[in-house]
């Protein structure tokens, strides 16, 4: 069976990507509450300051304790928005993108083995799905989640566009596989010699 192997690389690239979802947890949650509650500890003084008329401990506040107020709030706030952003480039990114890929390789290898179409555009198909989901959301994972400089440079360039359209391309292609060689039940694929 041709989709064997898409079935095997979608359920192995799903664990990997899947994966992402502690490591975000585990790696990132603590710094995320650290700043929360910080950021929580400066608005509150700040918003109990301007409640009470910019008053604190019956002494009013000058313009420099207000303004240096303001300061530590903002930063705090920026601190918490700034410890979210490996989150949410991991989330939005490989995570996301590389799931969506695992499983599409998945669902593409179970349906090559009800079309009966040629061998060689059934391997086309599933070249075009294990590639772009390498070129895409790998370089994704190799750039954002293990943050190797050359994995950015490389989605940066024109091989950005490569993973990409191998899946759109694959698309196509099980598109007029399915319209034309889907069968009713399984395919025997014929030996390749």
């Amino acid at each position: 069976m041709i989709g064997k192997k898409n079935v095997v690389f979608g359920f192995f690239y799903l664990l990997l990507t899947a994966s992402l979802g502690p490591l975000m947890i585990v790696k990132y949650s603590g710094d995320v509450a650290a700043n929360e509650s910080e950021k929580q500890q400066k608005v509150g003084a700040l918003q109990q300051a301007r409640d009470s008329g910019y008053e604190v401990d019956l002494e009013k506040l000058n313009a420099e304790q207000i303004a240096k107020a303001d300061a530590d709030a903002l930063l705090a706030l920026s601190a918490r928005l700034n410890s979210r952003v490996p989150i949410d480039e991991i989330k939005a990114g490989p995570h996301a993108h590389g799931n969506l890929e695992a499983m599409l390789n998945i669902l593409v290898g179970v349906l090559l083995g009800f079309l009966a179409l040629p061998a060689a555009f059934k391997q086309a198909i599933s070249w075009a799905f294990i590639l772009g989901a390498l070129g895409h959301s790998g370089l994704l994972f190799l750039a954002v989640a293990a943050q190797l400089p050359w994995a950015g440079d490389l989605l940066g360039s024109w091989f950005g566009y490569v993973g990409p359209s191998l899946i759109l391309i694959g698309l196509l292609l099980a598109a007029i596989g399915a319209a034309t060689g889907f069968n009713g039940g399984l395919v025997k694929d014929k030996k390749q010699p």
